[in-house]
């Protein structure tokens, strides 16, 4: 399967509305997934292996930096199959504790001009039970896994540790880390989560239930120095590591946005990297640091890494650009750190606040 060839099946899958082609390509995924033939021969096309790019991160081995964001396998239906698009690692959910349908449809956009996608799902998943027997049955397969959790729609904010507390308590033996997302644009109040006291409160719960690494993933629409005291907070209290950054709710970026739900995608890509760039400044060495927004190439990637990222993740420009992307990533990184006398990406980590 070639760069072209994937062209040609965007053709055809952005000629339905965005989350019935989203339900063919997931289709796609589940099938490749029972021919183990099909699965090498994807991943030996697409998956990156390098020594330069290894990692040893919580205990576990990356084989490369570049990971699927949350959101695209929102119930642990696809993990098998994201080494055949070339991914380090995968992140799973949003999973809330009880199953929820999401917003009203339409609720998935293409802002085509902008290279860009706009969404309003409400964290639509199975629940954290379905999500549990689908990772029981991944026992014997080894590869890095992020479980990203979030409170239910009708849950109150007074109630929203309890959701969380459900979550912990499920996939505490699960996975490789845990996100807590407080920084999702679609269920209402659920950004009013991000203060220091929520963050003081869930990570202590948090860590009392699982020795699993719990992250935390914040949104990219605060003051840069409000969201490094948050950084700071969740790191003093017990964080692993910050991901940065959700979905913007700055429908400013372009004429062509809704006036609800979060964009992702190229116009994402500087106002994502400078807040990122603003914590790498200040967290770098303290916690580890995961990139995501807008990253659509190898220079992007890079960008990130220098500004302390140790990991990077992609979605929304999978969708335009196809998991021949995620292998132009991976080499695009290996050629840069050759030409900047790095014989390991761990040098390139950081680089700009050594």
């Amino acid at each position: 399967m070639s760069f072209f060839s994937y062209q040609t099946l965007k053709k055809i899958l952005f000629k339905f509305e965005p989350e019935t082609a989203h339900t063919f390509a997931s289709l796609g995924l589940r099938t490749s997934a029972h021919f183990p033939v099909l699965l090498r021969l994807l991943t030996k096309q697409y998956f990156v292996s390098d020594k330069k790019l290894e990692q040893k991160i919580f205990g576990r081995t990356f084989k490369n930096p570049v990971g699927l964001g949350a959101g695209f396998d929102k119930n642990g239906q696809y993990i098998s199959a994201m080494p055949t698009l070339g991914f380090g690692f995968t992140e799973i959910g949003t999973v809330t504790p009880q199953p929820q349908a999401g917003n009203p449809k339409p609720r998935l956009f293409r802002l085509v001009e902008d290279n860009s996608i706009q969404n309003a799902m409400g964290f639509n998943n199975k629940g954290s039970y379905y999500m549990l027997q689908r990772l029981k049955k991944l026992y014997f397969f080894d590869y890095p896994l992020g479980i990203n959790i979030g409170k239910n729609k009708l849950t109150s904010e007074k109630d929203a540790l309890d959701d969380y507390e459900l979550l912990f308590k499920a996939f505490k033996d699960y996975g490789d880390y845990i996100v807590i997302n407080i920084s999702s644009p679609n269920t209402p109040g659920l950004r009013d989560l991000q203060n220091e006291n929520f963050i003081k409160a869930i990570f202590a719960m948090g860590k009392k239930i699982t020795s699993q690494p719990i992250l935390l993933k914040i949104a990219p629409d605060m003051e840069h120095e409000e969201a490094i005291t948050l950084c700071k907070t969740a790191v003093e209290a017990g964080a692993a590591g910050i991901i940065a950054t959700n979905t913007t709710i700055d429908y400013s970026l372009t004429e062509h946005a809704k006036d609800f739900g979060g964009i992702s995608g190229a116009l994402l890509t500087e106002k994502s990297y400078e807040l990122f760039r603003a914590i790498g400044k200040e967290l770098y060495g303290k916690t580890l640091l995961i990139s995501v927004g807008g990253i659509d190439s190898a220079d992007e990637a890079y960008r990130r890494i220098k500004a302390g990222a140790s990991l990077v993740q992609v979605y929304s420009m999978l969708i335009y650009k196809g998991p021949a992307l995620i292998k132009e990533i991976n080499e695009g990184i290996i050629e840069r750190l050759n030409q900047d006398g790095y014989s390991h990406i761990s040098e390139a980590i950081g680089a700009d606040w050594k």
